[in-house]
């Protein structure tokens, strides 16, 4: 993104049973396998799921496979993008056994998708990091993201309902970190965007103005730059983050008069570490509109999504910011203020 950017410990059998996570349908009716996965997944360990058909030597696409082998590798490096990045951690969140997620973290190291940076001598233990490599693989989870938010948990139509999964997933944001920290050095309101243009820049994707939730973006943000003052008041700095190129966005700043950054997040750092709500439009994959407050040490502390009222999302933050202020100040905080969970 421009302007964005556990341990480990011998591998040993774990003799409690794994835990897959539910898949559901478009009823929600959770789909299990029928079949012992400890099984399945020990024998993914041992090598099955890492041979590639050497007919498909020229396909990228099964090479690829032979390197992130299988579901438990895409979550793996879901949360890995999303700033879980001990093994302890990583164990807790995925629920599988201790030597599955040792085997795989090893792989990707070998495969060059992570890389093992130490951050304690005695004993040794490692964060893991995504490489520029592993970076590639963003895009594909973001894609994967939204085909299942639109096709699998959705009836393939393209909404932004209260009651949606990516609703409930973004609320659940709440309490977490931003993946990189370093976005942020005050209370900060960050407002995803879909996208908005210059007027000298090409004309919008064609039937902009007829997705659900599209239109607006120029409005909301020149809303925050006449509210701006308001929110520097309380400590509060504002920033916009859309997947437009960061060319696109630096004219709109100009064009607008901002007077804060407008951050490019094209690589999807920020899309796929924290999940967010997204759709594809004219062959580029855009935010859906949600705004976050996060307090100076990057922790989410109030989410708005679905916001139907660009303009209007802009005096609710304010509230928020303001009542949040005014908690800190009865609770005394030391550092910056607790935000609301609304």
């Amino acid at each position: 993104m421009s302007a964005v950017s556990g341990s480990a410990t011998a591998p040993t059998a774990d003799p409690s049973p794994l835990v897959v996570p539910a898949v559901h349908h478009r009823q929600n009716t959770p789909i299990r396998p029928p079949f012992p996965v400890g099984f399945i997944l020990e024998r993914t360990i041992i090598g099955e799921m890492r041979r590639v058909d050497p007919a498909d030597a020229d396909c990228g696409i099964a090479q690829a496979l032979g390197v992130l082998t299988d579901f438990w590798t895409f979550l793996l490096i879901r949360d890995i993008a999303g700033g879980v990045t001990r093994f302890d951690a990583l164990q807790r969140e995925l629920g599988v056994s201790r030597r599955a997620l040792a085997e795989r973290l090893s792989a990707l190291v070998d495969h060059g998708v992570l890389i093992r940076k130490p951050y304690s001598d005695r004993p040794v233990r490692h964060d893991y990091l995504l490489t520029a490599k592993g970076e590639g693989v963003l895009p594909v989870l973001v894609a994967l993201q939204e085909f299942g938010d639109r096709h699998v948990l959705g009836d393939g139509t393209l909404t932004g309902a209260a009651t949606a999964a990516e609703t409930r997933r973004a609320h659940a944001m709440i309490g977490r970190r931003l993946p990189d920290p370093s976005l942020v050095d005050s209370p900060t309101v960050l407002y995803f965007f879909p996208g908005a243009f210059a007027p000298s820049a090409p004309d919008y994707p064609p039937g902009w103005g007829d997705i659900p939730g599209a239109p607006g973006c120029t409005l909301e943000s020149l809303t925050y730059a006449a509210r701006t003052a308001d929110f520097e008041a309380l400590g509060v700095a504002v920033r916009g983050v859309s997947t437009q190129r960061p060319d696109q966005l630096a004219a709109l700043a100009a064009h607008a008069a901002l007077p804060f950054p407008l951050l490019s997040d094209a690589d999807g750092r920020l899309a796929a570490g924290l999940r967010l709500p997204t759709f594809r439009a004219a062959g580029v994959d855009r935010f859906k509109r949600l705004s976050l407050l996060v307090d100076p040490d990057a922790t989410i502390r109030s989410v708005q999504y679905p916001i139907t009222d660009p303009a209007g999302s802009v005096a609710e933050m304010l509230d928020r910011a303001r009542a949040s202020r005014s908690r800190s100040r009865g609770g005394g905080a030391a550092s910056g203020y607790r935000g609301t969970g609304a």
